[in-house]
């Protein structure tokens, strides 16, 4: 009890030292309050564009691997050979047929494919720079369709290629204005009638400017081949895609991603010495190589505040040296009086931690004031991590400034410091 009341005085003689001295303690946490707001901006900054970043990659499913041609980053060596890749022919339908027939780890396989800058009219109503979608049995699992009106396509509907259509909230909204009822009404696809059965919940624009599911088109993958070619000889633009999702109980999609490899290279009849003529994308290795880029982002940061904060802490050390020398006729009194040295020490480290602390929260503070900003489409977030990692910093930087100055004070012999004037 007597050891926690002997800390309890230490901390009242420091709020009660740096109260007595307000200008001299502003003008010591200015460097950590600055080095605090530098490092903890930055990473903010960071992780939200991050954040930002990755939620826009939503769109390609959680936990898919896709089957194609075209790799989303380049290869180990850090060189994307595309001549090799355009070589390589396209995700068929037959081969979907046979990797949903035969693989074993998966919940849920599609194939699809896209035409961008498409038209949809309806009487004198139309709209552009929409996407039209060829979608198989299973893509709303793999991409989480939410339609928020009507329903998704039946599995007669697929197999036939029946003239249906899916449309984005936003083609809704302009096809049928004042509310009017779109479910059953007809539109028109390169001058085929299509009837609407769904129409997909609002989803907005995402971060990175990528089209949302708002205007898209969705129609079954069979009618989709009617318009255009999608296998051997189709352009880039409306090549088919095999989309995989695996069970949450495959960690990394390892165990999937081996299989459809093994499964799809028997497929072609590939060698065992003959290098893989598809790419098993995954978004994953997208946000990976986001998340290599932010990185150095954030080193770099810390660099910057680190300055600050290095003469911040300088500063707070001055000042506990000057507070030990203004305080050493106080400090023989409290030892002759029976102060213990941990008394003393503790007395002049928490003066500078609590030094250290006002600043990183000064810094904080501007912080959040920085998240106030507009900033367009970017929502930037102070985290709880971000917060925690500035305090805990600040704590560090006080403890290590004041570390020496306490030690100091904490040793002075009682009968010389009380002489002290």
């Amino acid at each position: 009890m007597s050891m926690l009341r002997q800390i309890y005085e230490s901390f009242r003689f420091a709020w009660r030292a740096l109260r007595s001295n307000l200008l001299r303690t502003i003008l010591s946490l200015l460097g950590v309050t600055v080095g605090i707001f530098a490092i903890i901006t930055v990473l903010t900054l960071v992780d939200s564009l991050e954040k930002n970043i990755k939620d826009s990659l939503n769109f390609l499913g959680t936990g898919v691997i896709y089957v194609e041609k075209w790799p989303f980053i380049a290869d180990n060596d850090g060189e994307y050979k595309w001549w090799e890749f355009w070589q390589r022919p396209n995700a068929s339908y037959n081969e979907f047929k046979f990797l949903q027939a035969n693989l074993k780890n998966q919940v849920g396989i599609t194939i699809y494919a896209g035409k961008g800058n498409m038209v949809v009219k309806r009487n004198n109503n139309s709209i552009g720079q929409v996407r039209l979608v060829g979608a198989a049995p299973g893509y709303n699992t793999i991409f989480e369709l939410n339609v928020e009106k009507g329903r998704f396509f039946t599995p007669e509907e697929l197999e036939a290629g029946r003239s249906v259509c899916i449309i984005g909230f936003e083609i809704a909204k302009v096809l049928f204005p004042n509310n009017q009822e779109p479910i059953g009404q007809v539109v028109k696809v390169k001058n085929m009638k299509y009837t609407v059965i769904g129409v997909i919940k609002r989803e907005g624009q995402s971060f990175m400017g990528w089209s949302s599911n708002d205007f898209n088109t969705l129609i079954p993958y069979q009618s989709f081949r009617k318009l255009y070619q999608t296998g051997t000889g189709a352009w880039d633009e409306t090549t088919s895609r095999i989309g995989v999702k695996g069970a949450e109980s495959d960690v990394g999609l390892v165990e999937l991603e081996n299989e459809i490899r093994g499964l799809l290279r028997t497929r072609r009849g590939l060698q065992p010495t003959e290098r893989d003529n598809f790419a098993l994308n995954r978004p994953e290795a997208i946000a990976n190589a986001i998340s290599g880029l932010f990185d150095v982002v954030g080193v770099a940061g810390w660099i910057i505040g680190g300055f600050s904060i290095l003469v911040g802490g300088f500063g707070i050390a001055n000042i506990m040296f000057v507070s030990v020398k203004e305080r050493t006729s106080i400090i023989g009194l409290q030892k002759s009086l029976g102060a213990k040295n941990y008394f003393v020490l503790f007395q002049f480290l928490f003066e500078a931690i609590f030094l250290s602390l006002i600043g990183g929260l000064g810094g904080l503070f501007l912080v959040y004031l920085v998240t106030l900003i507009p900033m367009g489409d970017l929502v930037v977030t102070l985290t709880i991590k971000n917060i925690v990692l500035g305090l805990t910093v600040s704590s560090v930087i006080g403890l290590v400034s004041g570390i020496v100055p306490a030690a100091v004070a904490a040793r002075l012999d009682p009968v010389i410091a009380i002489r002290a004037t």
